[in-house]
């Protein structure tokens, strides 16, 4: 046996696209972040919103893992799967995050890996590809839920602007946290 088979594999803090253990951890992680976070400061947000921003911190938390971890597009549905799995705790409309999360996340890779073409990626670049990424999975559960229950004016009323209103909360609560993480794992 030769002496470079013998030695421990390591992967640098720079490797992107692969969903090994670390970024599976760094996953589960940041989910169950969200998923505590729904329960407990999503909650007070919503009432003291009346409802008007509604966050949804496990979109955060996929958003930031595809930033870290820039996973190719079949690996970011697998993300967006689980995630949606987890909501599925929570949720009043089971089933259509999987498709809301799924192209999502999806949508959330393919615009991390445009923007980090250009270099590293800012937290403005982060805070607008999460904000996009929310607003679509929201219209796409909105879409989904008026399609199922048949009140699409008055759905779409009500959803819009929380909608709107979380796709903006989940931007800013991305761009204050990708440095940190970044930081935290001695991500270049």
């Amino acid at each position: 046996m030769s002496n470079a088979a013998a030695q421990p594999r390591t992967v640098s803090a720079t490797d992107h696209g692969t969903l090994d253990v670390r970024a599976l951890v760094l996953l589960a992680v940041l989910l169950a972040a969200g998923f505590i976070l729904n329960f407990t400061v999503g909650k007070a947000i919503s009432s003291i919103s009346g409802g008007v921003i509604s966050p949804e911190f496990v979109i955060s938390a996929f958003c930031l893992t595809i930033l870290v971890v820039r996973p190719n597009l079949g690996q970011a549905l697998v993300i967006g799967l689980i995630s949606a799995a987890v909501i599925q705790i929570t949720t009043s409309s089971p089933f259509i995050d999987f498709a809301a999360e799924g192209i999502a996340a999806m949508l959330m890779a393919a615009i991390v890996t445009a923007a980090s073409r250009r270099g590293t990626i800012s937290p403005v670049a982060a805070a607008v590809a999460t904000f996009v990424t929310t607003l679509v999975s929201g219209c796409i559960f909105m879409v989904i839920k008026m399609a199922m229950i048949g009140l699409v004016a008055e759905l779409a009323a009500a959803m819009l602007p929380v909608v709107a209103a979380t796709a903006v909360f989940n931007g800013i609560l991305v761009a204050a946290l990708y440095l940190p993480i970044k930081k935290a794992l001695k991500l270049s």
